[in-house]
């Protein structure tokens, strides 16, 4: 007699909104493990079940439970609230398994049973707060390091997602949402809409609506999840509201696209057409640095000049990627073109600028050094991933060093002389330009 393992979710708790399969494979089971509470949530299809109860902090109890249990030939249900492969216990219980040597030819059947997950039900009480691109973290630091966590707040922080906090808050767990709060106000409104939810569709529910700034204050506890909302989403008439980003296209949700764009087809800011989008902004705004073109459109340095090179015209800007394999030489290119300004940016906003040489260039293994008698400055060159010469016309004329994310490394630029560049000058950095730059791919 071969045994069987559903992994069951049974959704947030209440019945009517528990699949049928998830009732149908309760049903079928001999044996229904689960935590104390989950139990307690189905307890009316439990009638002539074998129930294992399991405390908060037994996950690999119920995992090794179930698959004794699946040895003996029973049909097993270990149980969830929520999807149980969200947060749940689907892994856990494929790590036991795979460990033990078991795989999925083997006679021991495994099934996973979906649910309707935590955030989704919430969702559901307050609006539609996750119509767009979102994200979940939990912030429970008791296996996931906090670091782990930190950064992964700060990146869908950055990235502009919705964001749902599971496990926020516990007895002994009360700064974790605290920080978490910090974070995001870096990079979100305080006024940024927040729903808290309590024990969605179960007895104690509760929903509180209120602003980024308010919601360490509030109660909050391990039963309750919490939705944090992008730059646009809203709250009206007690609906918190993400848009899908309809605004975009059409002049209005029912109404004819906007000029420049049509219906079916990727927007003009799409990935095939956001470079000219870019381009086209920098020939309307005159005067612009890379650095606040950057800033414009929230992306790196290193992409503007990508977009710049992809065309002929941005207005007075001008870039142009260096063939690969030839970073080596535009150093020593570079001392034909005279007194340098070499600029080094910290991610912190602090600019160091540098009066030097290139042939104060020494090139050692992963280093590029640049010592003279008045500073030491040491580039990790190993970082560097591309360079781009760029120009903006009786300006600026100069190369740009990349890293393989995107980020300035560190710049040169040519130096004026009484006021302005000098011809010598120019011709020297022109011709550096013509012999080491790759072809434009022009989309």
């Amino acid at each position: 007699m071969n045994g069987k393992i559903y992994l069951v979710g049974f959704g947030p708790g209440a019945e009517e909104h528990m699949s049928f399969k998830a009732k149908s494979a309760i049903a079928e089971s001999d044996v229904v493990i689960g935590y104390t509470t989950y139990i307690k949530l189905v307890k009316d299809l439990l009638d002539g079940k074998e129930v294992i109860r399991k405390g908060m902090t037994e996950e690999i109890d119920r995992c090794i439970e179930a698959y004794e249990q699946a040895k003996l030939g029973k049909t097993i249900a270990l149980i969830s609230s929520g999807d149980i492969g969200v947060y749940g216990m689907a892994g856990p219980t494929y790590e036991v398994l795979l460990q033990a040597g078991w795989t999925p030819t083997d006679d021991i059947q495994v099934e996973i049973v979906p649910g309707s997950t935590a955030l989704s039900a919430c969702a559901s009480l307050v609006g539609a707060p996750l119509t767009h691109d979102f994200c979940s973290i939990s912030l429970s630091d008791l296996l996931t390091p906090w670091p782990v966590i930190a950064r992964r707040i700060e990146a869908a922080g950055h990235a502009d997602f919705v964001i749902a906090l599971y496990n926020p808050k516990s007895g002994r767990r009360t700064q974790q949402i605290v920080e978490a709060q910090k974070i995001l106000l870096r990079y979100r409104r305080p006024d940024t809409p927040v729903a808290i939810v309590k024990s969605a569709y179960r007895r104690r529910q509760d929903i509180q609506l209120v602003r980024l700034d308010e919601m360490s204050d509030c109660e909050i506890g391990m039963l309750t999840t919490v939705l944090i909302g992008n730059s646009s989403t809203f709250i009206k008439h007690g609906l918190m509201i993400t848009p899908r980003g309809y605004a975009n296209k059409y002049s209005s949700l029912t109404g004819a696209a906007k000029e420049g764009e049509k219906a079916g087809i990727s927007l003009t800011m799409g990935l095939e057409g956001w470079y000219a989008c870019l381009r086209q902004y920098v020939a309307d705004n005159p005067g612009l640095t890379l650095e606040k073109i950057a800033d414009y459109f929230g992306v790196v340095v290193g992409e503007v000049l990508s977009a710049i090179a992809a065309g002929e015209s941005a207005g007075e800007h001008k870039a142009a990627r260096i063939q690969a394999g030839k970073l080596n030489e535009v150093v020593s290119a570079c001392e034909s073109w005279g007194h340098l300004r070499g600029i080094v940016r910290a991610e912190a906003g602090a600019v160091t600028e540098l009066f030097l040489r290139a042939k104060d260039f020494q090139l050692r293994g992963d280093w590029l050094n640049i010592e003279t008698d008045a500073f030491h400055c040491h580039i990790n060159w190993s970082k560097v991933n591309a360079a781009y010469l760029a120009c903006r016309t009786d300006k600026s004329y100069g190369v740009n060093f990349i890293d393989n994310k995107g980020h300035l490394v560190f710049r040169l630029l040519l130096m004026k002389e009484n006021g302005e560049f000098s011809a010598t000058k120019i011709n020297a950095y022109m011709q550096t330009w013509q012999a080491l730059i790759e072809e434009p791919n022009n989309d």
